[in-house]
């Protein structure tokens, strides 16, 4: 896959990056990270740069740990319907 690049200016400072992704995708995430970091500035009243960016890097990383928990309980339910399903199934039908 051909590189994409992104050019920013962000926090008083300007950054290009380089990544294997479409730039829909490049985009996609700076502006997600955008809008993280305008609601940590109006929740927190913060505007030193560096304190922002590291809060507003932390609040994401939270938001990723509860996806992954969330996404850990959804697989453990639907295995556990599975299991149910194959338990009911086997009762009904007979086995060679």
């Amino acid at each position: 896959m051909k590189k994409s690049n992104l050019h920013f200016d962000l926090l008083g400072t300007s950054f290009s990056i380089a990544a294997d992704e479409d730039i829909s995708y490049l985009e996609n995430l700076l502006n997600r990270y955008r809008i993280i970091l305008e609601n940590t500035r109006k929740s927190t009243g913060l505007n030193e740069p560096l304190k922002l960016a590291i809060l507003t890097g932390f609040l994401l990383c939270d938001e990723i740990e509860r996806m992954k928990k969330q996404e850990s309980r959804e697989g453990k339910e639907a295995e556990q319907r599975t299991l149910n399903m194959i338990a009911r199934i086997d009762e009904v039908i007979p086995s060679d």
